[in-house]
């Protein structure tokens, strides 16, 4: 509001210091002389000073009256209005207050006070109404950018929670697949139950800080993908095969957290749990035309809403476009009669 006001004193000044120098100039080139209007700059420093007091009295009525906040139509009728009425007024003042002090141009001598009035009103007007212009295309580009800001941070804040809400799914069946296979190792093999705890522990931190964090390193997403496995071969052992492909270069290029391991879960709750004997899952990290290619496929075949429509699918495509935009993508489709491949393609950080 301070910067504001600072701003809005400054064009008042200089608008009024513009308004003195332009008659000045017309006083000179003109060649109107001293004999003919002695007084000239006195009545022209008080006319800047009678006009910058009208005009900061008019900008005051005009936020009292909320007038910028009324429709388009309102706004004009007010502008001529208030423009009216305040150039009546200012002409009034002008022309009594160089009466009273004895300052009156010859010119003006020979008319009577109402026909000085309102000629000077006609002056007035054309002053006023240009500074009311300025002042109304002022706040329009003012609120215009302002809207603009409020827009660009509300989808900024509605991707923020779209991501929060995004990344903060686990499907709750494996965390409770997971338990059971956990407790059926209890008293099998208590060494592999107490890692068996770590990894799911390890997985639901990871999911907890996810939103945090915009991107991670590969790395750092592969970890928490291989406790996820490690904890599925618990349940579907050698029913799962496990395999990867993952160019070392790759691995501290930034990833969406959360994502790899949630294409994962899509490919064996959709693909390899549904296959009676089982199958395999196979994930490849590469570079391929100046881009980081990421690739899951399973055994497995698409089928209609759970190959398109489910969770993992859909937050992987709300999540690219949300971070990336055009510069990522994503496909799913079956290779052959058996397989499907899931590919995201990410620009590179160098």
């Amino acid at each position: 509001m301070k910067n504001i006001n600072q701003r809005y004193w400054l064009f008042q000044f200089g608008g009024w210091s513009g308004f003195v120098l332009l008659y000045t100039f017309f006083y000179f080139t003109l060649g109107i002389t001293d004999k003919e209007q002695p007084d000239f700059f006195f009545q022209l420093f008080l006319e800047a000073g009678q006009g910058l007091g009208i005009t900061h009295i008019m900008r005051l009525v005009i936020q009292e009256t909320k007038l910028l906040e009324k429709k388009l139509n309102n706004q004009i009728l007010g502008l001529i209005a208030i423009t009216f009425i305040f150039s009546l007024a200012f002409s009034s003042i002008n022309i009594l207050s160089e009466k009273i002090l004895g300052i009156e141009a010859p010119t003006m001598a020979k008319y009577s006070l109402s026909n000085k009035i309102i000629r000077t009103t006609f002056g007035c007007f054309l002053f006023l109404t240009i500074w009311n212009l300025i002042y109304f295309t002022y706040h329009y580009i003012s609120r215009g950018r302002r809207e603009q800001v409020d827009k660009i941070r509300l989808q900024a804040l509605v991707k923020e929670l779209e991501l929060k809400t995004i990344k903060a799914h686990i499907n709750p069946h494996f965390i409770f697949n997971a338990l059971n296979s956990i407790r059926a190792l209890v008293d099998e093999n208590p060494i592999r139950a107490r890692t068996a705890i770590t990894e799911l522990s390890n997985i639901l931190r990871s999911s907890m800080a996810s939103d945090k964090v915009e991107t991670v390193p590969l790395e750092k997403e592969l970890a928490i993908v291989k406790d996820y496995l490690a904890l599925e071969q618990i349940r579907f052992e050698e029913r799962l095969q496990v395999e990867m492909h993952i160019d070392e270069d790759t691995l501290h290029q930034p990833v969406p957290p959360m994502m790899l391991q949630t294409l994962v879960e899509n490919a064996i709750k959709h693909g390899i749990g549904k296959t009676v004997a089982g199958g395999h899952i196979s994930i490849i990290s590469d570079f391929k035309n100046d881009h980081h290619e990421l690739i899951i496929r399973n055994t497995g075949h698409l089928n209609g809403a759970a190959g398109e429509e489910g969770f993992g699918i859909g937050s992987t495509k709300n999540r690219l476009n949300l971070l990336y935009g055009d510069k990522a993508a994503f496909e799913i489709k079956d290779l052959n009669d058996n397989e499907v491949e899931a590919r995201v393609t990410l620009p590179v950080n160098f």
